[in-house]
């Protein structure tokens, strides 16, 4: 289920990622730039999120997820027109880039690039 983790900045974050840990490191690296961050476990529920109408600055997106997987959901924010958020895919797996890119994602960072970016 989608939760709010902070909401003081004017910089809104989706954070979707369905791996505890990481949605919780990410989450922490995120808060030291004082975002507004939402946290989502799948796809769906990023997907419900701006069904809702809620707008974001940036999502976080994992590839490989339950119920909707990352690409599936990036292909369906993007055909609801939102064309000015800006999305970060990240995985682990070797073709994620791809699939991430052919999506409408605007960027992919493995996860491990990921923790050394936000660590800077």
């Amino acid at each position: 289920m989608a939760s709010k983790a902070q909401e003081s900045s004017s910089m809104k974050a989706l954070v979707v990622e369905d791996n505890t840990v990481q949605r919780m490191v990410l989450s922490a690296k995120l808060h030291n730039f004082q975002c507004g961050i939402t946290l989502a476990v799948n796809g769906k529920e990023a997907v419900d999120l701006f069904v809702e109408g809620k707008k974001f600055d940036i999502i976080f997106c994992d590839k490989d997820m339950p119920i909707m997987t990352g690409p599936e959901a990036v292909v369906k924010i993007r055909a609801m027109g939102e064309t000015d958020v800006k999305i970060v895919g990240m995985s682990a797996d070797d073709d994620a880039m791809e699939v991430f890119i052919s999506a409408g994602a605007d960027v992919f960072v493995p996860n491990q690039s990921m923790f050394r970016i936000l660590s800077l």
